[in-house]
């Protein structure tokens, strides 16, 4: 078990050395970083994910492309992105330099916000490396590969046990000693019972700013419920992406909806 936290103690330099892990490590990487891009041209694996989730009960209704990409840009633009700046500006942690450790730790869990087109063991890396705001989506997420939940268990003992492949690239990313035990508590939990409430992170929770923002996109379910509501014609996609400057809060996850919120 990793018993200090080195993205805290370790210089800069050796930070961006595991984090990019041996040459060896940064061919792998790029691999599944280009395998990750080709996978936009993958319509037919879109719809396979997309149709599972609906077989799952984690979707109802299926957003067109547009309203995807209108949709994670908001997720990106209004929650992920601000959310974690805001956080890791509270504890004194350089935002931007922090991107980058992420990008050479796995630039594959960088490039899909949505993680529909993203590979089982990359969404579980992202989860891995990054203290999050609500993990029940990407859960919820990898529900759509086989043995992903299982897997992910699995990966979260042996990181925590520092047995883990990555173990050492990871700790140039994780900042909060205690966050893989409480994902695995989560993991755990969230098997046995679908409705496990998820750990939420210490900017967002009993936050009234983030609490509307956090209804709708910390779950799978309620963030494709939002992506349904985007723009269907280009140029109103167009005006949407121009103009809106903050979140729609009339397009908000409804907050009788929050105690129900995770499938």
């Amino acid at each position: 078990m990793m018993k200090t936290v080195a993205r805290l103690t370790d210089s800069p330099l050796a930070l961006l050395r595991k984090a990019a892990g041996s040459p060896r490590d940064v061919s792998d990487k790029l691999a599944r970083l280009g395998r990750a891009l080709a996978s936009y041209a993958d319509r037919p694996l879109l719809d396979a994910r997309l149709a599972r989730l609906v077989e799952l009960g984690h979707v109802d209704a299926v957003p067109t492309r547009l309203q995807l990409i209108v949709g994670s840009i908001d997720m990106l633009r209004f929650w992920i992105s601000p959310a974690a700046a805001e956080y890791y500006g509270e504890r004194g942690i350089h935002f931007g330099f922090h991107q980058i450790l992420r990008i050479l730790e796995e630039p594959a869990s960088m490039v899909d916000p949505t993680g529909f087109l993203t590979d089982r063991d990359v969404v579980i890396d992202h989860l891995l490396q990054v203290t999050h705001a609500n993990p029940a989506y990407d859960l919820q997420l990898l529900e759509v590969h086989d043995e992903g939940l299982a897997s992910l268990e699995a990966q979260t003992e042996a990181v925590i046990a520092g047995t883990h492949p990555k173990t050492e690239s990871l700790s140039a990313t994780v900042e909060d000693a205690g966050y893989h035990a409480r994902l695995l508590a989560f993991v755990r939990a969230y098997r046995a019972d679908r409705s496990a409430l998820p750990p939420i992170r210490s900017n967002i929770a009993d936050s009234p700013k983030w609490a509307p923002i956090e209804r709708t996109f910390g779950t799978l379910p309620a963030a494709v419920r939002y992506f349904t509501k985007m723009p269907r014609s280009r140029r109103t996609a167009a005006r949407h992406l121009l103009f809106v400057r903050s979140f729609p809060t009339a397009l908000a996850e409804p907050s009788e909806a929050s105690s129900a919120r995770v499938a």
